[in-house]
């Protein structure tokens, strides 16, 4: 897998011309939180004769058209109706059925449960993104040689009507693409000139910070620019009687933080330990399908504030928060520990809002807050261990009461961080042991994978 990936120690975000870049540390968060970029296709394939050298039967070129269900589906998907076979066709044409006792849908963007039989997808209007994107040479390589270097770089279009991203990977070549919002997107093809690649071209234009990079020896592949939507939705249910949805197939947020690989691994080992607890007795097959609908949605809705954070502080226009974006219960169940600290002690109320997003937002924007290594380095020594992650969250108010009126550099270091604390989605395999959802967390040992109790 290594000759796949090209190492990152970071990510540099430019939200704020005219401001100094936000650098996130990946390190911060310990050393094994650092990252690599890979080509997707490639890391499929590994990860697909991985799966099969461990016994998995592995079908190529074959989709499903398909699902039956042991009851009529005619009104709906019932709680008591499961579904017990797939009807297939490979590339060849042939066609075939295979039965099973349970179901993973991992069907991508098509959400054959969600889409064709659930019907509970939900999209974020918001987010409504398209992105188009080509492969460059000879792009320099950020603050090479540094700390810092090699990390990918993102930045707000000047107009602010898109962002942009530039991504080294390991064979020498920069993925380097551009988002919007579709409708912006339409207005901005309908305007410029014609052709994806014209347009793709004339938008990086806005991109002050990535035409740096790419100079004067950085030249466009020709012909490897593609254009892929990337609308964000969540549904209202991951699970059902004897199956689970995980990865694109049950939720997808905005790519600006290449969140997709976190909430597909989370909802694969969410999905083989309920399973494995519902088979095993250690919970009902109903609790088991709740734990995996809270654990995605979780999961999902971190992420979602996140991007939604980032466009805020982006002053982004176009793209919105609105409450019908947001999952009411899965954002409860992300933050309602914090909700005294964003929207005061005496102003919490029993419903989301759009006040309260709005709040939530504000107060998690200073995620983005410019801030130096060395700038942390100092504030570390000055505050102990207020900069901890292990510790609480602190309102501004106790902020001002701990911290010198003038010590500005602190200030802005600790509400970065306080926001870390917020927004900080673990989705590593250590924090379903210690992250109880309805009671129960995920026992990891090898050969006892399931449910129990916190």
């Amino acid at each position: 897998m290594p000759a796949l990936m090209h190492g990152h120690p970071g990510a540099a975000f430019k939200f704020v011309h005219g401001q100094r870049e936000c650098y996130t540390n990946f390190k911060i968060l310990g050393p094994d939180r650092t990252t690599w970029n890979v080509f997707r296709a490639e890391a499929d394939k590994t990860m697909l004769r991985h799966a099969a050298s461990q016994g998995v039967k592995v079908f190529e070129e074959t989709w499903v058209e398909l699902i039956s269900f042991s009851q009529s589906i005619d009104m709906g998907i019932s709680r008591e109706s499961c579904p017990i076979a797939a009807s297939w066709k490979n590339k060849s044409g042939k066609v075939g059925k295979i039965s099973f006792d349970w179901l993973i849908d991992a069907s991508g963007r098509q959400g054959i449960m969600s889409m064709k039989y659930m019907k509970n997808r939900i999209y974020h209007e918001g987010l409504r993104n398209v992105a188009a994107y080509g492969y460059w040479k000879d792009v320099t390589i950020f603050e090479e040689g540094g700390p810092r270097s090699n990390a990918p770089w993102f930045e707000c279009l000047t107009g602010i009507e898109g962002w942009a991203w530039l991504i080294p990977l390991h064979n020498g070549t920069t993925s380097i693409g551009v988002v919007m919002h579709q409708d912006t997107s339409n207005r901005k093809k309908a305007e410029g000139p014609s052709g994806l690649e014209q347009h793709y071209l004339s938008q990086l234009k806005l991109a002050p910070g990535v035409q740096k990079l790419i100079g004067g020896k950085g030249t466009y592949v020709p012909g490897s620019v593609k254009s892929t939507a990337d609308y964000s939705y969540h549904a209202t249910e991951y699970s059902g009687n004897h199956y689970r949805i995980i990865g694109d197939a049950a939720a997808f947020v905005d790519p600006l933080f290449s969140s997709g690989v976190h909430v597909a691994m989370t909802g694969a080992l969410s999905a083989a330990s309920t399973i494995l607890g519902s088979m095993k007795g250690q919970v009902t097959e109903v609790e088991a399908q709740a734990w995996h609908d809270a654990k995605i949605g979780i999961c999902q809705t971190r992420f979602l504030l996140v991007v939604l954070s980032a466009y805020r502080q982006m002053q982004h226009v176009g793209n919105k928060a609105i409450l019908d974006d947001v999952n009411a219960s899965n954002f409860d169940a992300a933050f309602s520990l914090f909700r005294p600290i964003y929207q005061g002690e005496h102003d919490t109320s029993t419903s989301l809002t759009n006040e309260e997003l709005s709040k939530m937002i504000d107060f998690t924007r200073n995620l983005f807050t410019p801030t130096t290594h060395q700038q942390y380095n100092e504030v570390k020594q000055r505050v102990g261990d207020l900069i901890a992650l292990s510790g609480p969250v602190m309102h501004s108010d106790e902020l001002d009461k701990v911290l010198d009126s003038e010590d500005s550099d602190a200030k802005a270091v600790l509400k970065r961080i306080n926001s870390l604390k917020v927004l900080r989605n673990d989705t590593s395999p250590e924090s379903f042991t210690s992250e109880a959802v309805n009671g129960y967390i995920v026992n990891l040992e090898r050969g006892r994978l399931g449910l129990v109790r916190a």
